[in-house]
């Protein structure tokens, strides 16, 4: 990916929704934290980190299979609405984690009937005592419903590339990582910080505006390739008109010999029009030397 500009926005995307992470996977953490044996205490850090680790490569997996479908969705032309679909979703999470309008629930509702599938594979990992363990129910518990991941989600498959769709799932999970992490190490005292008015309501206002440029920019953008696209076609063809007939223009018939070309049994319709005009003038040359040779 040449531009940045969407890894970098999808971190900070993560990282000012700390406050929902907090809310969602704050529990998770401190239990997952709770259930380490005794015996594994000693590697409690590690296993939270890989357990991250698994969750962020989950969301990488989930960003490049949606990015496939994307791509082809792209094709038929419906680049634009994605990215409608991604600001809307975008800001509908800002108004979530204000509290001022939690629409966003219903999207999270329709997540529960796949996650019913797929949390029991977790289930079976439990107790957490290494790390193998914690990549895998990391990887099982990137799959939980969440209204913020499914609007990152829809903010790479804006990207129109599978590749890239997963690579700025994985810039997202990166910047969920300090919240989280954090919650496992220091229990709730993080989230009832970032659940204060004076702390989520500034962090909500910049997922809106996120959301509102993701549109504005979605929309100019589509209108700007179209443009370059027509003129570039445009250019290409006059330059291709001008290159034929300034070829044919330029040509000198004066010095051509037209009295000793035989037009008479000539099949114009055998004329091969492909022949460039400098082999044309060769075989004038050669007809009006062969003449000359023959009157001496």
């Amino acid at each position: 990916m040449s531009d940045w500009s969407p890894l970098i926005a999808a971190f900070l995307l993560g990282l000012f929704s700390s406050a929902h992470c907090v809310g969602m996977c704050g529990g998770i953490m401190g239990a997952l934290s709770m259930a380490i044996p005794a015996q594994a205490r000693a590697r409690r850090w590690w296993i939270l980190l890989f357990y991250n680790i698994g969750r962020i490569a989950s969301y990488g997996l989930i960003g490049l299979l949606a990015g496939a479908m994307a791509s082809q969705l792209a094709q038929l032309g419906a680049a634009s609405w994605l990215r409608w679909v991604a600001g809307l979703l975008l800001i509908a999470m800002g108004l979530y984690l204000a509290d001022w309008w939690r629409g966003l629930t219903h999207l999270e509702t329709a997540g529960r009937y796949l996650w019913a599938y797929i949390q029991p594979l977790g289930k079976r990992l439990m107790p957490v005592d290494s790390i193998s363990k914690a990549v895998l129910l990391g990887l099982v518990w990137g799959w939980l419903p969440c209204g913020l991941v499914y609007s990152a989600l829809a903010y790479a498959m804006a990207q129109g590339q599978a590749a890239n769709a997963g690579m700025v799932m994985l810039a997202f999970g990166a910047g969920t990582l300090p919240s989280v992490l954090a919650t496992g190490l220091v229990a709730q005292q993080l989230g009832k910080w970032l659940r204060k008015p004076q702390v989520r309501w500034p962090l909500a206002a910049a997922i809106i505006l996120f959301g509102c440029w993701t549109i504005w920019g979605g929309g100019h953008t589509g209108h700007d390739h179209s443009h370059h696209g027509s003129s570039n076609t445009e250019v290409h063809d006059a330059a291709h008109q001008h290159s034929n007939h300034g070829e044919i223009n330029n040509v000198d018939h004066s010095n051509a010999d037209h009295s000793q070309m035989d037009h008479a049994h000539m099949h114009h319709e055998h004329v091969a029009h492909s022949q460039t005009v400098s082999d044309q003038i060769e075989t004038t040359h050669s007809a009006t030397s062969s003449s000359v040779n023959h009157q001496h």
